[in-house]
């Protein structure tokens, strides 16, 4: 094994690599007797297609350029279903009006034409007779309205069901067509802090009885059990258990566990249980890691299903007793399975990469606990690989702490080929879940509260610093990136204290007044409980963002940005950078036409890895191998 300064480990993992090898796959589903899914494709101008094998090679039943993406909320969810007859029904990117497509076929509008582009949205499809049901949003000079809506599937219009709420999602019929159920909050809720679970008659949508839920309990995902009971999620016990409830409101928990069994609503048509046959249900728990389970509400017994590696799980349809699941690991690359229920027999389906690196480069990710004040800090490590290269005699490795967004996502151990793209050059890494992440319980969730930029902050340093007490990290090189609310995180650590040598923002929050006003809708409140209500809280808003704190900022920073983000609009990263220029701070701003928010275009991807690895070496004093130079804007000498 050859000796050689962190860092500058030459690795066969290239930035390339992390685009055009993968194809993250989603919504797996059956169709007759073929299983269909979804998957990124950043090759193709980042277009989400559809797809199925024939024949053994996966075929896209959605060509090209047709993109199965709605923008309902921006994250969208449920963009697509498919009918009874093996029709698909999808939500187009480019205009977000429904089209049915058969297979071979050219795809027919099912909705209008609206007189402004774009502005009428529909998301979480699902076939149910002769209808799409959908979630519809509506925009019109500024104001945003959303419904629950039926769209015809013969191309006879659109009518509208129920609204009566800021929000709206998971619609659910009841089995015999009279009724439906829906899950519904107001700003300035965010669906993980309060939700209300809602039931109407369709013959009468206007009046409506709230079975569960207030503004401080989250419930979500309701089915059907007959026509007068409901299976939901809610957390009312500190964390999301399952509950059955009645129409009049007769409460009774199948099991009261300290597990999680669903995740915050970010992108619609989510589900973390699905019903199975004698009446036994098929479930998701997470505390850290994800757990399948089927439990058995008559007793409240959970069956655990061994799943080897496997550490994130998400559902997907079922036919008999094959259910689909996406699932991946440290180990296990992400990828759309089916499981056997009967013989617990798990069968890839379709990998979310067309290759993986060679394990030998791998990083092994470490599940670690710090501590932070007076709390505890989740977190995964990955510590450089290489097989064929060590550090210098003495030498401690640099790391970067990933923060995610959110900021309520959750990490796990993961098969990341992008942590194998630093660790394989000698940089590790560390996945942290601050508080404020989801995967605890609400206590956990519920620490940001009020506290952003301030528990996140501390959260993160305690992880870097807690390894670098350790004698793992080389604490004068430690740097930090994240996207959105992790690019808030990454502002406010390095405006706030000296422990990073360096951060990478990919389209963060750096200020707060104007960002409430020019972001979108579903997170226009969002700020309320993470900093306060305003104009109560203005001088927090003002003390708190970044671009006010930038006299504390002494290191350099690499900024991120699509040009066409409409939740962290690009005047976000502008305004830091101006504030950078003003005090002379080095940095790079790179801004992409066509990118919103998160980068889907290969082009974009591979320059965006490439220049963070090429800041990285410039600031902590290693050169990557290969790599293109980033130049770096520093104020004239």
């Amino acid at each position: 094994m050859t000796a050689l300064a962190f860092g500058s480990w030459p690795s066969p993992i290239t930035a390339a690599d992390l685009s055009s090898a993968g194809h993250p796959v989603e919504g797996g589903c059956f169709v007759g007797d073929e299983i269909w899914w979804s998957e990124l494709r950043p090759a193709e101008q980042g277009r989400t297609a559809i797809c199925r094998h024939v024949d053994g090679e996966v075929q896209p039943i959605l060509p090209a350029p047709f993109n199965a993406r709605t923008r309902v909320h921006e994250y969208g969810g449920g963009a697509w279903t498919a009918t009874a007859d093996g029709d698909l029904v999808f939500a187009e990117f480019s205009d977000q009006r429904v089209y049915r497509l058969t297979p071979g076929g050219a795809p027919v509008p099912l909705t209008p034409k609206p007189a402004v582009a774009s502005s009428i949205r529909y998301a979480e499809l699902s076939v149910v007779g002769n209808d799409v049901i959908a979630v519809r949003e509506m925009h019109d000079a500024g104001a945003v309205s959303r419904d629950i809506v039926a769209i015809d599937l013969s191309g006879g219009g659109v009518r509208s069901l129920v609204a009566g709420s800021d929000f709206l999602a998971f619609p659910r019929l009841s089995p015999d067509g009279t009724r439906i159920a829906w899950i519904a909050w107001n700003h300035p809720q965010m669906p993980w802090d309060g939700t209300e679970l809602r039931v109407a008659s369709l013959a009468d949508p206007t009046s409506w009885t709230v079975l569960l839920g207030s503004t401080e309990e989250s419930v979500m995902q309701p089915e059907w059990i007959d026509d007068e009971r409901l299976y939901v999620v809610s957390d009312r016990s500190g964390w999301w258990n399952l509950y059955s409830v009645t129409l009049d409101g007769v409460l009774a928990p199948l099991l009261t566990l300290d597990a999680d069994f669903g995740a915050p609503l970010w992108r619609l048509g989510s589900s973390w249980y699905e019903m199975l046959d004698y009446g036994k249900l098929l479930t998701v728990r997470t505390v850290g890691t994800d757990t399948l389970a089927v439990l058995d509400p008559a007793s409240g017994s959970l069956d655990d299903i061994a799943l080897e590696g496997v550490t994130s799980v998400g559902l997907g349809g079922r036919s008999g007793s094959i259910v689909l699941i996406k699932g991946g690991g440290a180990q296990v690359a992400s990828g759309l399975f089916a499981l056997d229920l009967g013989t617990r027999e798990l069968t890839a389906v379709r990998s979310g990469f067309e290759s993986v690196p060679d394990g030998a480069y791998l990083p092994e990710g470490r599940q670690v606990t710090f501590h932070g004040p007076n709390r505890e800090v989740h977190a995964i490590a990955y510590a450089p690989r290489n097989p064929s290269y060590e550090g210098l005699d003495g030498e401690l490795p640099p790391y970067v702490a990933f923060v995610h967004g959110g900021p309520t996502a959750h990490v796990a151990p993961a098969l990341n080929p992008l942590f194998a793209y630093f660790t394989s050059r000698g940089i590790g890494v560390v996945d942290v879940n601050y508080g404020g992440s989801s995967g605890y319980g609400r206590e956990y969730r519920n620490r940001l509260r009020g506290r952003w930029g301030v528990v996140d902050v501390e959260d993160t340093i305690a992880a870097v610093r807690g390894l670098a007490d350790s004698g793992l990290a080389d604490p004068r090189r430690l740097a930090i990136e994240g996207g959105s609310a992790g690019g808030w995180t990454v502002l406010a650590a390095l405006t706030s204290s000296d422990v990073f040598a360096c951060g990478a923002s990919y389209f963060g929050v750096a200020e707060l007044e104007l960002f409430v006003a020019e972001t979108h809708d579903f997170e226009s409140r969002y700020i309320d409980g993470l900093i306060g209500p305003l104009p109560e809280a203005i001088d927090l808003y003002r003390t708190r963002a970044p671009v006010n704190n930038v006299d504390g900022l002494s290191c350099p920073v690499l900024l991120l940005q699509g040009l066409d983000d409409p939740i962290v609009p690009p005047s976000q990263a502008e305004r830091f950078r101006d504030a950078m220029v003003q005090k002379g701070i080095p940095h790079a701003y790179l801004a992409y036409a066509g990118e919103s928010h998160g980068f889907r275009k290969l082009e974009t991807q591979v320059n965006a890895r490439e220049s963070e690895l090429s800041f990285y070496g410039q600031v902590m004093g290693f050169t990557p191998p290969e790599i293109p130079e980033l130049k770096l804007w520093r104020p004239a000498s």
